[in-house]
């Protein structure tokens, strides 16, 4: 893919508040003057995302860690293909600067979290990017921040927040595991220091920070590559 454009990744575990900097960015940056546009992962208005729901909503098993990391990363990169081929591909150009709400780097959060050999680990790692980037030609990250909100915070602010896939209040089968959350946070954070993410805390002496202040501190690392 002919890449002239910026594709900037909101990234982190679930109720990091990642939908809520997606679009305060794509504003900010729009007053700004740039050619913003936005996308989200799974892309839950399309049929490409049919078998990923069937996999949140448990059809293969309620233990995520049951389901091969393998298994579950090829249904995103199938959704993600997709949209980005040919549901958005008008987007992925024409010097649009794209924010993605989730990428290719929340299976590298998700689903590498099911591995704890880390020899085992980075050999995932290193074979979903072939996967994603090179045999699917997915376009690779300009920037990724990954918002780092601990697992106490994010499940306070996930109790009031509805289903994506259904708007309901039932949690899919990462979000009902606590385990399975603190697993993926903790992956994470090792995932966002190792490619070298940029890393904002959300959190701070156990407080969330607000939203404002969230948005300044992207904003402003965002600017080194847009301006």
């Amino acid at each position: 893919m002919n890449k002239d454009f910026k594709l900037i990744v909101i990234e982190g575990v679930d109720s990091s508040g990642k939908a809520t900097q997606s679009e305060l960015l794509k504003k900010r940056l729009g007053s700004m003057g740039k050619k913003v546009v936005s996308v989200e992962f799974p892309n839950y208005g399309s049929e490409s995302s049919s078998v990923v729901k069937m996999y949140l909503n448990g059809d293969f098993g309620t233990d995520p860690n049951a389901v091969s990391p393998y298994a579950a990363s090829m249904l995103f990169a199938v959704d993600r293909f997709a949209s980005v081929k040919a549901t958005w591909k008008e987007l992925f150009s024409n010097g649009n600067v794209v924010i993605a709400d989730r990428y290719t780097t929340s299976n590298m959060v998700h689903q590498a979290s099911k591995i704890s050999d880390l020899n085992q680990k980075s050999e995932f790692l290193d074979w979903l990017y072939d996967l994603e980037y090179t045999k699917l030609s997915l376009p690779e990250p300009d920037m990724v921040v990954f918002l780092d909100m601990p697992v106490e915070n994010a499940r306070q602010l996930m109790a009031n927040r509805a289903n994506k896939i259904n708007n309901s209040d039932v949690k899919d089968i990462h979000e009902s595991n606590e385990e399975y959350l603190r697993q993926s946070y903790n992956n994470a954070v090792f995932v966002a220091e190792k490619y070298k993410w940029n890393i904002v805390h959300c959190a701070k002496d156990g407080v969330v920070r607000s939203i404002d202040d969230i948005s300044d501190e992207i904003i402003e690392n965002v600017k080194q590559i847009i301006d």
